[in-house]
Protein backbone atom coordinates (compact mmCIF):
# COMPACT_ATOMS: atom_id res chain seq x y z
CA UNK A 1 0.00 0.00 0.00
CA UNK A 2 3.13 2.32 0.98
CA UNK A 3 5.01 1.43 -2.56
CA UNK A 4 1.23 2.66 -4.38
CA UNK A 5 0.92 5.98 -2.72
CA UNK A 6 4.70 6.02 -3.53
CA UNK A 7 3.72 6.28 -6.87
CA UNK A 8 0.83 8.31 -6.87
CA UNK A 9 2.93 10.97 -5.32
CA UNK A 10 5.36 10.79 -8.30
CA UNK A 11 3.01 10.97 -10.62
CA UNK A 12 1.68 14.11 -9.25
CA UNK A 13 5.26 16.07 -8.83
CA UNK A 14 5.81 14.92 -12.09
CA UNK A 15 2.42 16.41 -13.65
CA UNK A 16 2.75 19.43 -11.68
CA UNK A 17 6.23 20.15 -12.89
CA UNK A 18 4.95 19.60 -16.27
CA UNK A 19 2.30 21.76 -16.10
CA UNK A 20 4.31 24.90 -15.28
CA UNK A 21 6.70 23.62 -18.12
CA UNK A 22 3.20 24.02 -20.36
CA UNK A 23 2.18 27.24 -18.58
CA UNK A 24 6.03 28.75 -19.09
CA UNK A 25 6.14 27.51 -23.11
CA UNK A 26 2.93 29.32 -23.40
CA UNK A 27 3.75 32.39 -21.99
CA UNK A 28 7.10 32.40 -23.80
CA UNK A 29 6.17 31.39 -27.16
CA UNK A 30 4.26 34.77 -28.43
CA UNK A 31 6.53 36.70 -26.26
CA UNK A 32 9.35 35.27 -28.91
CA UNK A 33 6.77 35.28 -31.99
CA UNK A 34 6.13 39.21 -30.41
CA UNK A 35 9.87 39.75 -30.75
CA UNK A 36 10.75 38.21 -33.96
CA UNK A 37 8.35 39.89 -36.18
CA UNK A 38 9.69 43.35 -34.47
CA UNK A 39 13.21 42.34 -35.50
CA UNK A 40 12.02 41.48 -38.69
CA UNK A 41 10.49 44.52 -39.78
CA UNK A 42 13.37 46.98 -38.50
CA UNK A 43 15.72 44.44 -40.53
CA UNK A 44 13.00 44.80 -43.25
CA UNK A 45 13.35 48.53 -42.93
CA UNK A 46 16.75 48.79 -42.53
CA UNK A 47 17.39 46.99 -45.94
CA UNK A 48 15.47 49.38 -47.33
CA UNK A 49 17.66 52.47 -46.71
CA UNK A 50 15.53 53.86 -43.49
CA UNK A 51 18.17 55.10 -40.88
CA UNK A 52 17.99 54.99 -36.85
CA UNK A 53 15.40 52.34 -36.96
CA UNK A 54 14.55 50.30 -34.23
CA UNK A 55 11.95 49.21 -31.89
CA UNK A 56 10.52 48.39 -28.36
CA UNK A 57 7.27 47.12 -26.81
CA UNK A 58 5.63 47.07 -23.19
CA UNK A 59 1.51 46.22 -22.22
CA UNK A 60 -0.07 49.46 -23.86
CA UNK A 61 1.69 49.50 -27.66
CA UNK A 62 4.60 48.56 -29.80
CA UNK A 63 6.47 51.52 -31.13
CA UNK A 64 8.73 51.95 -33.96
CA UNK A 65 11.56 54.80 -34.71
CA UNK A 66 12.86 54.95 -38.10
CA UNK A 67 14.99 57.99 -40.01
CA UNK A 68 13.52 58.33 -43.64
CA UNK A 69 16.85 58.34 -46.12
CA UNK A 70 15.64 55.90 -48.19
CA UNK A 71 13.14 58.47 -50.39
CA UNK A 72 14.06 61.94 -51.27
CA UNK A 73 10.21 62.92 -50.40
CA UNK A 74 9.38 62.52 -46.70
CA UNK A 75 5.48 61.98 -47.68
CA UNK A 76 6.45 59.11 -49.68
CA UNK A 77 9.51 57.41 -47.00
CA UNK A 78 6.83 57.09 -44.19
CA UNK A 79 3.92 55.87 -46.94
CA UNK A 80 6.67 53.27 -47.72
CA UNK A 81 7.48 52.42 -43.75
CA UNK A 82 3.83 51.85 -42.96
CA UNK A 83 3.20 49.59 -45.72
CA UNK A 84 6.32 47.48 -44.68
CA UNK A 85 4.62 47.77 -40.61
CA UNK A 86 0.93 47.19 -41.82
CA UNK A 87 2.33 44.32 -43.49
CA UNK A 88 4.77 42.49 -41.09
CA UNK A 89 5.24 44.43 -38.09
CA UNK A 90 1.79 45.30 -36.32
CA UNK A 91 1.02 43.90 -33.13
CA UNK A 92 -1.90 41.34 -32.48
CA UNK A 93 -4.98 43.54 -30.31
CA UNK A 94 -3.14 46.89 -28.96
CA UNK A 95 -1.98 50.05 -30.71
CA UNK A 96 1.13 50.64 -32.81
CA UNK A 97 2.93 53.75 -33.10
CA UNK A 98 5.83 55.29 -35.50
CA UNK A 99 8.14 58.15 -34.50
CA UNK A 100 9.56 59.43 -37.29
CA UNK A 101 12.83 61.04 -36.78
CA UNK A 102 14.82 63.89 -38.75
CA UNK A 103 18.64 63.59 -37.69
CA UNK A 104 17.83 61.62 -34.94
CA UNK A 105 15.76 64.09 -33.16
CA UNK A 106 11.96 63.20 -32.96
CA UNK A 107 9.37 65.52 -35.73
CA UNK A 108 6.03 63.45 -35.44
CA UNK A 109 4.63 60.06 -34.51
CA UNK A 110 1.78 57.85 -36.46
CA UNK A 111 -0.76 56.32 -34.39
CA UNK A 112 -2.72 52.90 -35.35
CA UNK A 113 -5.19 51.67 -32.87
CA UNK A 114 -7.16 48.81 -34.10
CA UNK A 115 -10.75 48.80 -33.45
CA UNK A 116 -12.95 46.03 -32.00
CA UNK A 117 -12.80 42.78 -34.57
CA UNK A 118 -10.26 44.27 -36.67
CA UNK A 119 -7.98 42.14 -38.26
CA UNK A 120 -4.07 42.88 -39.21
CA UNK A 121 -4.91 42.32 -43.01
CA UNK A 122 -7.66 45.28 -42.15
CA UNK A 123 -5.17 47.98 -41.31
CA UNK A 124 -5.15 51.04 -43.77
CA UNK A 125 -2.91 53.87 -44.96
CA UNK A 126 -6.16 55.89 -43.56
CA UNK A 127 -6.27 54.28 -39.95
CA UNK A 128 -3.47 56.06 -39.06
CA UNK A 129 -3.53 59.46 -36.89
CA UNK A 130 -0.79 61.50 -37.39
CA UNK A 131 0.52 64.14 -35.07
CA UNK A 132 3.31 66.44 -33.78
CA UNK A 133 2.31 64.78 -30.29
CA UNK A 134 4.22 61.79 -29.13
CA UNK A 135 2.60 61.24 -25.47
CA UNK A 136 5.01 59.43 -23.05
CA UNK A 137 6.12 57.12 -26.15
CA UNK A 138 9.56 59.37 -26.45
CA UNK A 139 10.97 58.42 -23.04
CA UNK A 140 9.84 54.79 -23.63
CA UNK A 141 11.91 54.97 -27.02
CA UNK A 142 14.57 57.44 -26.76
CA UNK A 143 16.15 54.21 -24.74
CA UNK A 144 16.14 52.24 -27.87
CA UNK A 145 19.14 50.85 -29.28
CA UNK A 146 19.07 51.89 -32.91
CA UNK A 147 20.14 49.84 -36.41
CA UNK A 148 22.15 51.50 -38.94
CA UNK A 149 22.99 55.07 -37.55
CA UNK A 150 22.85 57.87 -38.98
CA UNK A 151 25.41 59.38 -37.26
CA UNK A 152 29.24 60.09 -39.47
CA UNK A 153 27.88 59.03 -42.89
CA UNK A 154 28.69 62.19 -45.25
CA UNK A 155 26.05 62.88 -48.03
CA UNK A 156 27.89 64.92 -51.22
CA UNK A 157 24.85 66.90 -52.86
CA UNK A 158 25.06 68.46 -55.89
CA UNK A 159 23.29 72.10 -55.37
CA UNK A 160 22.27 74.02 -58.60
CA UNK A 161 21.71 77.27 -58.40
CA UNK A 162 20.06 79.75 -60.64
CA UNK A 163 19.84 83.37 -60.61
CA UNK A 164 17.80 85.96 -62.59
CA UNK A 165 17.71 89.92 -62.97
CA UNK A 166 16.24 91.76 -65.34
CA UNK A 167 17.82 95.87 -64.72
CA UNK A 168 18.87 96.72 -68.29
CA UNK A 169 16.39 97.94 -70.91
CA UNK A 170 18.14 96.40 -73.47
CA UNK A 171 18.57 92.67 -72.24
CA UNK A 172 15.48 90.44 -70.49
CA UNK A 173 17.40 88.89 -67.73
CA UNK A 174 21.23 88.84 -66.56
CA UNK A 175 21.67 85.22 -65.15
CA UNK A 176 23.76 83.19 -63.21
CA UNK A 177 23.77 79.76 -63.06
CA UNK A 178 26.13 77.68 -60.27
CA UNK A 179 26.56 73.59 -59.90
CA UNK A 180 27.59 74.33 -55.90
CA UNK A 181 28.45 70.73 -54.20
CA UNK A 182 27.97 70.61 -50.23
CA UNK A 183 29.07 68.04 -47.88
CA UNK A 184 26.74 66.87 -45.50
CA UNK A 185 27.79 65.17 -42.33
CA UNK A 186 26.49 65.08 -38.33
CA UNK A 187 28.74 64.06 -35.75
CA UNK A 188 25.99 63.99 -33.23
CA UNK A 189 22.46 64.35 -32.28
CA UNK A 190 20.70 67.48 -34.24
CA UNK A 191 24.02 68.53 -35.63
CA UNK A 192 24.84 69.14 -38.89
CA UNK A 193 27.77 70.48 -40.77
CA UNK A 194 27.62 71.78 -44.11
CA UNK A 195 30.27 73.08 -46.43
CA UNK A 196 29.55 73.81 -50.05
CA UNK A 197 31.46 75.17 -53.16
CA UNK A 198 29.99 77.46 -55.31
CA UNK A 199 31.11 76.65 -59.05
CA UNK A 200 30.32 79.09 -61.61
CA UNK A 201 28.79 77.53 -64.93
CA UNK A 202 27.64 80.71 -66.73
CA UNK A 203 27.37 84.59 -65.32
CA UNK A 204 25.93 87.24 -67.72
CA UNK A 205 26.36 90.43 -65.16
CA UNK A 206 26.71 89.04 -61.96
CA UNK A 207 30.69 90.93 -61.61
CA UNK A 208 34.08 88.83 -61.58
CA UNK A 209 33.72 87.78 -58.06
CA UNK A 210 30.64 85.45 -59.75
CA UNK A 211 33.52 83.94 -62.04
CA UNK A 212 35.57 82.36 -59.68
CA UNK A 213 34.94 79.16 -57.51
CA UNK A 214 34.55 80.08 -54.51
CA UNK A 215 32.43 79.04 -50.90
CA UNK A 216 29.15 79.14 -50.20
CA UNK A 217 27.60 77.97 -46.92
CA UNK A 218 29.89 76.89 -44.44
CA UNK A 219 27.72 76.16 -41.25
CA UNK A 220 27.17 74.20 -38.19
CA UNK A 221 23.33 73.54 -37.48
CA UNK A 222 22.00 72.30 -34.55
CA UNK A 223 18.23 70.92 -34.41
CA UNK A 224 15.97 70.68 -30.63
CA UNK A 225 12.78 69.98 -29.93
CA UNK A 226 12.50 71.14 -26.47
CA UNK A 227 9.74 70.75 -24.46
CA UNK A 228 6.02 71.77 -25.55
CA UNK A 229 6.30 71.05 -29.15
CA UNK A 230 9.02 73.64 -29.70
CA UNK A 231 10.92 72.66 -31.76
CA UNK A 232 14.00 75.18 -32.81
CA UNK A 233 17.26 75.44 -35.29
CA UNK A 234 20.50 77.37 -34.08
CA UNK A 235 22.93 78.00 -37.01
CA UNK A 236 26.37 79.48 -37.14
CA UNK A 237 28.63 80.19 -39.99
CA UNK A 238 28.69 81.63 -43.37
CA UNK A 239 25.46 82.03 -44.98
CA UNK A 240 24.66 83.65 -48.35
CA UNK A 241 23.27 87.11 -49.07
CA UNK A 242 27.31 88.10 -48.09
CA UNK A 243 26.83 87.30 -44.43
CA UNK A 244 28.35 85.20 -41.66
CA UNK A 245 26.89 85.04 -38.34
CA UNK A 246 24.78 83.31 -36.03
CA UNK A 247 20.78 82.45 -36.99
CA UNK A 248 18.20 81.13 -34.41
CA UNK A 249 14.35 80.25 -35.36
CA UNK A 250 11.70 78.50 -33.18
CA UNK A 251 8.41 77.00 -34.10
CA UNK A 252 5.72 75.94 -31.75
CA UNK A 253 1.90 74.25 -33.04
CA UNK A 254 -0.86 74.88 -30.99
CA UNK A 255 -3.26 71.87 -29.87
CA UNK A 256 -5.33 72.68 -33.54
CA UNK A 257 -1.98 71.78 -35.54
CA UNK A 258 -3.39 73.95 -38.16
CA UNK A 259 -2.23 76.59 -36.48
CA UNK A 260 1.74 77.48 -35.32
CA UNK A 261 3.76 80.50 -34.37
CA UNK A 262 7.13 81.36 -35.13
CA UNK A 263 10.06 83.39 -33.91
CA UNK A 264 13.91 83.85 -35.84
CA UNK A 265 16.74 86.28 -34.54
CA UNK A 266 19.90 86.77 -36.50
CA UNK A 267 23.07 88.76 -35.83
CA UNK A 268 25.11 88.67 -38.55
CA UNK A 269 27.26 90.84 -40.49
CA UNK A 270 28.83 91.59 -44.02
CA UNK A 271 31.46 89.13 -45.67
CA UNK A 272 32.38 87.97 -49.14
CA UNK A 273 34.62 85.82 -50.99
CA UNK A 274 36.94 86.72 -53.41
CA UNK A 275 38.00 83.29 -54.79
CA UNK A 276 39.52 81.67 -50.83
CA UNK A 277 40.15 85.31 -49.42
CA UNK A 278 37.75 86.26 -47.40
CA UNK A 279 36.67 89.78 -46.77
CA UNK A 280 34.71 90.77 -43.47
CA UNK A 281 33.29 94.04 -41.58
CA UNK A 282 32.72 93.06 -37.95
CA UNK A 283 30.26 95.45 -37.37
CA UNK A 284 27.05 93.35 -37.15
CA UNK A 285 23.32 93.39 -37.85
CA UNK A 286 20.26 92.65 -35.88
CA UNK A 287 17.60 90.64 -38.27
CA UNK A 288 14.13 89.57 -36.64
CA UNK A 289 10.58 87.45 -37.40
CA UNK A 290 7.80 87.06 -35.64
CA UNK A 291 4.36 85.60 -37.12
CA UNK A 292 1.48 83.02 -37.61
CA UNK A 293 1.03 80.19 -39.43
CA UNK A 294 -2.67 78.48 -40.37
CA UNK A 295 -2.38 75.47 -42.64
CA UNK A 296 -5.45 74.72 -45.00
CA UNK A 297 -5.60 70.95 -45.16
CA UNK A 298 -8.24 70.80 -47.94
CA UNK A 299 -5.64 72.29 -50.38
CA UNK A 300 -2.61 71.98 -48.36
CA UNK A 301 -2.10 75.47 -48.16
CA UNK A 302 -0.07 77.65 -46.09
CA UNK A 303 -0.69 80.91 -44.79
CA UNK A 304 1.44 83.20 -43.69
CA UNK A 305 1.67 86.76 -41.53
CA UNK A 306 5.20 88.00 -40.31
CA UNK A 307 6.19 91.38 -38.76
CA UNK A 308 10.06 91.55 -39.27
CA UNK A 309 13.32 93.57 -39.50
CA UNK A 310 16.06 93.07 -42.73
CA UNK A 311 19.59 93.42 -43.09
CA UNK A 312 19.08 96.99 -43.63
CA UNK A 313 17.10 97.75 -40.64
CA UNK A 314 13.75 98.27 -42.46
CA UNK A 315 11.04 96.89 -40.73
CA UNK A 316 8.01 95.37 -42.74
CA UNK A 317 5.36 93.04 -43.19
CA UNK A 318 5.01 90.22 -45.15
CA UNK A 319 2.19 87.83 -46.32
CA UNK A 320 2.40 84.32 -47.86
CA UNK A 321 0.17 81.97 -49.32
CA UNK A 322 2.28 78.91 -50.20
CA UNK A 323 0.62 75.60 -52.08
CA UNK A 324 2.32 72.15 -51.46
CA UNK A 325 2.08 69.51 -53.48
CA UNK A 326 4.24 65.99 -53.69
CA UNK A 327 6.59 67.19 -56.02
CA UNK A 328 6.93 71.01 -55.77
CA UNK A 329 5.33 73.91 -53.80
CA UNK A 330 4.59 77.58 -55.40
CA UNK A 331 4.28 80.75 -52.97
CA UNK A 332 3.32 84.34 -53.50
CA UNK A 333 4.30 86.95 -51.26
CA UNK A 334 3.71 90.73 -50.37
CA UNK A 335 5.55 93.07 -48.05
CA UNK A 336 5.54 96.52 -46.79
CA UNK A 337 7.55 98.50 -44.79
CA UNK A 338 7.69 101.88 -43.92
CA UNK A 339 11.07 103.24 -45.36
CA UNK A 340 10.03 101.13 -48.81
CA UNK A 341 7.32 101.21 -51.16
CA UNK A 342 4.96 97.86 -51.42
CA UNK A 343 6.68 94.71 -53.20
CA UNK A 344 5.82 91.13 -53.72
CA UNK A 345 6.45 88.23 -56.05
CA UNK A 346 6.54 84.29 -56.59
CA UNK A 347 8.78 81.79 -55.19
CA UNK A 348 8.63 77.64 -55.92
CA UNK A 349 10.72 74.84 -55.04
CA UNK A 350 11.30 71.49 -57.21
CA UNK A 351 12.04 68.11 -55.87
CA UNK A 352 15.05 66.56 -57.86
CA UNK A 353 15.37 63.14 -59.00
CA UNK A 354 16.31 60.60 -58.39
CA UNK A 355 13.47 60.39 -55.81
CA UNK A 356 14.60 56.82 -54.25
CA UNK A 357 18.14 56.62 -53.33
CA UNK A 358 20.34 53.76 -50.67
CA UNK A 359 24.07 54.40 -49.56
CA UNK A 360 26.61 51.53 -49.77
CA UNK A 361 27.71 50.92 -46.70
CA UNK A 362 29.48 53.82 -45.18
CA UNK A 363 30.91 55.79 -48.23
CA UNK A 364 29.73 58.99 -49.06
CA UNK A 365 26.52 59.21 -51.27
CA UNK A 366 26.44 61.21 -53.81
CA UNK A 367 23.19 62.55 -55.34
CA UNK A 368 21.47 66.38 -56.45
CA UNK A 369 20.32 68.18 -53.73
CA UNK A 370 16.92 67.60 -52.66
CA UNK A 371 15.22 70.84 -53.95
CA UNK A 372 15.96 73.29 -56.44
CA UNK A 373 13.84 76.52 -56.24
CA UNK A 374 13.68 80.26 -57.92
CA UNK A 375 12.45 83.38 -55.85
CA UNK A 376 10.92 86.33 -58.33
CA UNK A 377 11.10 89.73 -56.98
CA UNK A 378 8.38 91.87 -58.90
CA UNK A 379 8.99 95.25 -57.67
CA UNK A 380 12.55 95.07 -58.64
CA UNK A 381 13.93 95.93 -55.03
CA UNK A 382 17.53 96.00 -54.41
CA UNK A 383 17.98 97.95 -51.53
CA UNK A 384 15.03 97.14 -48.96
CA UNK A 385 13.15 94.04 -47.63
CA UNK A 386 17.17 92.21 -47.81
CA UNK A 387 17.34 88.24 -46.08
CA UNK A 388 19.95 85.85 -46.31
CA UNK A 389 19.34 82.13 -46.09
CA UNK A 390 21.22 80.54 -42.99
CA UNK A 391 21.58 76.78 -44.81
CA UNK A 392 21.93 75.51 -47.95
CA UNK A 393 19.11 73.35 -47.60
CA UNK A 394 16.63 75.59 -46.22
CA UNK A 395 13.96 76.33 -48.53
CA UNK A 396 9.38 76.36 -48.40
CA UNK A 397 8.84 72.46 -49.82
CA UNK A 398 11.82 71.60 -46.66
CA UNK A 399 9.81 73.47 -43.89
CA UNK A 400 6.57 71.79 -44.93
CA UNK A 401 7.97 68.25 -45.15
CA UNK A 402 7.08 66.92 -41.58
CA UNK A 403 3.52 68.61 -41.71
CA UNK A 404 1.42 66.14 -39.82
CA UNK A 405 -1.72 67.28 -42.29
CA UNK A 406 0.83 67.19 -45.48
CA UNK A 407 2.17 63.53 -44.00
CA UNK A 408 -1.65 62.66 -43.59
CA UNK A 409 -2.44 63.76 -47.35
CA UNK A 410 0.39 61.51 -48.89
CA UNK A 411 -0.63 58.15 -46.82
CA UNK A 412 -4.41 58.99 -48.44
CA UNK A 413 -3.11 59.42 -51.80
CA UNK A 414 -0.31 57.67 -52.31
Amino acid sequence: MRYKNSNIKKFQNIKTIALFAAFFLYCLFPLNGSCQTGKSTVNALVEMGFENVGWTEDDNERIYVLQNSAYRLQGVGISKAVDVIQKMGLPDGKPCRIIVLDNNVPQISLYYHPIEDDTLSQAERRDWNVSYELDDAWSKARKIKLKNSSLFKVDVLIYPQLALKNLILTQIYQVLFDLSPAVEISLWKGMKLTAQLKIPVYNDGYGRMEDRVHPGHLTISQRLRLPYNVFGKITVGYFNADRYGIDAEFQHPFADERFSVQGRIGYTAIGYWDGFKFHYDPDMTLTWTVGGSFYWPRYNTQFNLKVEQYLKEDKGVKFEMIRHFRYCSIGFYAMKAKEAKANGGFRFQVALPPYKYKRYKKWPRINTSAHMGLVYNSGNERYYYKEYKAEASDNIMEKNSFNPYFIKSELLNF
